[in-house]
């Protein structure tokens, strides 16, 4: 295996241009009765190994549909929600109306589960649910600023962690990469019979699949739309600093939106927006030597400095849940515990729809920087601490696991970044995004000629986070005859903080009423 992943490092244009197998049709089913949308589902069979033609091993795609509002249909549009490591089914079906008026109604909207993810050659690095479980309390990882010991024990569990997952996946965790999971999107294009080129709609590491795509197939790529940009340098190199770029700027909209708007932000209290922040860090910080004891059903549960940070990170993602997220941090700083127990008990039973060994698998298998010293991860994730003093070890364990990852998959993308593509990508970024900041689809646009960045002024992850009339009609237009917007393009949204509304309701009347 080695000898197959070293030539394709060295050949990455001989690895790129492989060609695709002749896909069978893909026979679409209804669903499950209770979904919202009328999802259909799809089973599409794919080469296991695209590097071994003379395989003929397969692995099941799995699919879902949402079919074109309007007739008739234009073709499909494929989506990726993310993770890496979710599958994107419940999101197709959250979002299934704002992404068809979007994109003008004319298309199906398709999802396909990523390898790693759902049935499709699932990841999983423990045989039972109870070793998992087991795992989760014995490793749990650790923001890096936690204690003195936080960042030895990630470390260590790291270790273990990378070790575990080799010992399990080392039969086909080699098949799952970014790499693959963009051949399978082309080998669906091929099953759909249309016209032989993507649409594509990516958000967050979906950006990473849709420009790795891009790279890889530049003369099949029709529409193709990255919101919520990663930089691909440093996904592939597991050195991503840049991630944190704008996470305090987002954590500073939360506290202004806060004491602007009190009456839906009990944290208000009168404080100004720069004595809010200071109280919350000081209760955060506290929290390290002081945890909560909280009462939830079963057991009591405490509640530390690793899962309040990260909680309140995650929660920066969607404006949305603002009000929410400051009742509990209230209810908390003034001993109101059975609220703030009910609260976290929601938010345990919560099912992200992402897998996290899935999640590593793919963003660790694809890093071509690994087995890398300490001294050099250490200066990454002091990087980190200085670009947010208060997020910026959040997500510390994840570079340690892929610093000690150990399993190659067959074909990893080793290019250079670069292409130009059939028609021109349209990249958008959030003015506050507290994970995939804007700088990130600057750096992401310099390597696709011809690319065109829209910014949206939102707080938030990706444009779901809140809608805007002007960016839909963006995307729509794109879509629907390739026209991008004007270089510097900036969209307002249609919502305010703490409003508890994502705006994106009344881009869809205004999308789907006539004339429009």
């Amino acid at each position: 295996m080695r000898l197959s992943f070293i030539s394709l490092g060295l050949l990455p244009a001989l690895a790129w241009s492989t060609p695709l197998r002749r896909a069978s049709t893909i026979k679409w089913t209804p669903c499950e009765a209770n979904q919202t949308e009328a999802i259909e589902c799809g089973i599409l069979p794919a080469p296991l190994d695209y590097t071994n033609n003379a395989s003929n091993a397969t692995v099941n795609l799995e699919l879902r549909r949402i079919p074109a509002a309007n007739s008739p249909a234009r073709g499909s549009i494929l989506f990726n929600f993310g993770g890496p490591g979710a599958n994107g089914f419940a999101s197709l079906e959250a979002y299934g109306a704002a992404l068809s008026a979007a994109t003008g109604g004319y298309h199906n909207l398709i999802v396909i589960a990523p390898r790693g993810t759902s049935k499709t050659l699932r990841f999983s690095c423990y045989a039972t649910d109870e070793e998992r479980a087991a795992a989760g309390v014995l490793y749990e990882p650790l923001a890096g600023n936690s204690s003195d010991t936080a960042t030895g024990m990630n470390y260590a569990t790291s270790e273990i962690f990378a070790d575990t997952c080799y010992a399990t996946q080392n039969r086909t965790g080699r098949f799952v990469s970014t790499s693959f999971t963009a051949r399978d999107f082309m080998h669906v294009v091929d099953a759909l019979n249309e016209d032989g080129l993507l649409r594509y709609w990516g958000f967050s590491y979906g950006t990473i699949l849709g420009a790795t795509l891009s790279y890889m197939f530049p003369d099949r790529m029709d529409r193709v739309v990255l919101d919520g940009v990663v930089n691909p340098h440093q996904y592939y190199s597991n050195r991503e600093v840049e991630l944190f770029a704008d996470t305090d700027k987002v954590f500073e909209g939360f506290c202004s939106g806060c004491v602007a708007t009190p009456e839906n932000c009990t944290l208000a209290k009168n404080r100004t927006a720069s004595e809010l922040q200071e109280a919350l860090e000081d209760f955060l910080v506290d929290l390290k030597f002081n945890p909560i004891i909280l009462p939830v059903a079963g057991a009591p549960y405490i509640l530390k400095y690793t899962t309040a940070i990260t909680a309140l990170f995650s929660n920066l993602y969607f404006p949305t849940t603002w009000p929410a997220t400051a009742t509990f941090i209230d209810n908390l700083m003034t001993g109101n515990l059975e609220e703030a127990g009910d609260y976290i008990t929601q938010l345990l039973n919560t099912d992200a729809g992402m897998d996290d060994e899935a999640q590593f698998g793919i963003k660790c298998g694809d890093a071509f920087r690994t087995d890398t010293d300490r001294e050099d991860i250490q200066s990454i994730l002091e990087q980190r601490g200085e670009t947010s003093k208060l997020f910026g070890d959040t997500a510390d364990v994840v570079l340690m696991r892929c610093a000690d990852w150990k399993l190659k998959p067959q074909e990893r993308y080793t290019g250079d970044f670069k292409a130009k593509t059939k028609n021109p990508v349209l990249l958008i970024g959030n003015t506050h995004d507290p994970v995939t900041p804007l700088v990130s689809a600057r750096n992401a646009s310099a390597g696709l000629e011809g690319s065109v960045i829209l910014e949206h002024s939102a707080y938030g992850h990706t444009t779901l986070a809140q809608g805007s009339i002007c960016t839909a009609k963006a995307i729509r237009s794109y879509f629907l005859d390739g026209t991008l917007p004007e270089p510097d393009t900036k969209c307002e949204i249609e919502t305010e903080l703490f409003s508890g509304q994502g705006g994106w309701a009344e881009v869809i009347e205004e999308l789907t009423k006539g004339g429009n």
